[in-house]
């Protein structure tokens, strides 16, 4: 079993979130500034030795890929921003394109939405707009790609790039742009592609699409899929909390604190289609994003993690038929589910990854 880990490359500063969001903006800054919202209530979260790093720094990416591959951690799927040929975030890959000393496997995730204001909970601002263009942006933007597939270290399937699409349904001309992907990438001597779609929302794309697998995003993919009873009484709950905060003055939290366990359960009970990658997380705490209107899964022990983990490779094996698990996510602080070291729980979800390996061995 091959485990990759989802990689957010916001933690370095770019132009964009200088105008945004101020000077030296990174993900860290809202990290930082999380604040409890309950007693118990593990914020903020901090790294452990304050490695507050920076990924403009080659150096990271290569003390990450040591820890990665120290713990079992097979390689790292790095969200892509692409806009219609702007780019963000792009400086940590390309970093590691460069350096061909840093011993990272890596793929591809393209986070094809809305560029919105989600660091300070107004995801309704739209900063820059998704769009996709025609042909020849198409071809742009798989020309900008080609020299990541033809890297050794990228993830290959049969010799074929691995590459993720977060929201396929968003994107009306898919089936011809993938065709032209495909084909370009024949004429570049890969032997195609291997796209791979997202499964999160209760919607499903419903088209006929040249998908090989799809893998779990956890735990959206368990949430978005509870019942219509349940997500309309935790709307109107919602709502009512925050007229009673505007009211009052007060500050309640808009959701419960969900236990790790009972979300845990219920991704293993929710089966994808066969040829799924299975998927995992480590609790969820998006509290530096959204504040009040946080979702919050309480963090596992090591041991419950172990046990989730064993139980969805298990699946991911004898009931998908295949061998790829995507962890989410190595490094999401501001969404409070990471695997590097943290002070609270230090190496303690690597190690759980290392162990069952060793058992899977």
């Amino acid at each position: 079993m091959k485990l990759i880990a989802f990689y957010l490359p916001q933690f370095h500063t770019i132009p964009e979130n200088d105008e945004w969001w101020g000077k030296d903006f990174t993900d860290w800054t809202n990290v930082k500034a999380a604040k409890p919202l309950f007693s118990g209530h593990e914020q903020p979260k901090a790294p452990l030795n304050d490695n507050y790093y920076d990924l403009a720094n080659a150096e990271t990416l290569r003390w990450q890929a040591a820890l990665a591959n120290q713990y079992g951690v097979y390689g790292m799927c790095f969200y892509h921003y692409w806009f219609d040929g702007k780019l963000l975030l792009e400086k940590p890959a390309e970093l590691l394109l460069a350096d061909k000393s840093i011993d990272m496997r890596f793929c591809f995730s393209w986070a094809n939405e809305p560029w919105s204001r989600t660091w300070d909970g107004k995801a309704n601002v739209v900063l820059i707009g998704q769009s996709y263009g025609k042909e020849e942006d198409w071809k742009a933007h798989f020309n900008y790609l080609l020299p990541f597939f033809k890297d050794e270290r990228y993830i290959k399937i049969d010799g074929r790039p691995v590459f993720v699409i977060y929201k396929s349904q968003s994107i009306e001309d898919l089936p011809a742009m993938l065709a032209l992907w495909e084909e370009m990438a024949k004429a570049e001597g890969l032997p195609g592609l291997h796209f791979v779609n997202t499964l999160r929302e209760r919607k499903t794309d419903k088209r006929i699409l040249p998908f090989r697998n799809q893998v779990e995003f956890e735990p959206a993919r368990t949430n978005y899929n509870r019942s219509v009873v349940y997500r309309n009484y935790h709307r109107l709950r919602r709502r009512a909390i925050a007229l009673k905060n505007k009211i009052l003055g007060t500050q309640t939290p808009l959701n419960k604190p969900q236990s790790f366990s009972s979300i845990a359960s219920r991704s293993l009970a929710l089966r994808s289609p066969r040829g799924t990658f299975g998927g995992v997380f480590m609790g969820w705490d998006n509290t530096p994003r959204r504040g009040l209107n946080s979702t919050i899964i309480l963090p596992p022990t090591k041991e419950a993690f172990k046990d989730y983990l064993r139980k969805k490779m298990r699946i991911t094996r004898e009931k998908y038929m295949t061998d790829f698990l995507f962890l989410n996510a190595w490094n999401e602080w501001a969404e409070g589910t990471m695997l590097e070291p943290d002070k609270q729980r230090k190496y303690c979800y690597l190690e759980a990854i290392k162990e069952v390996m060793e058992e899977e061995k």
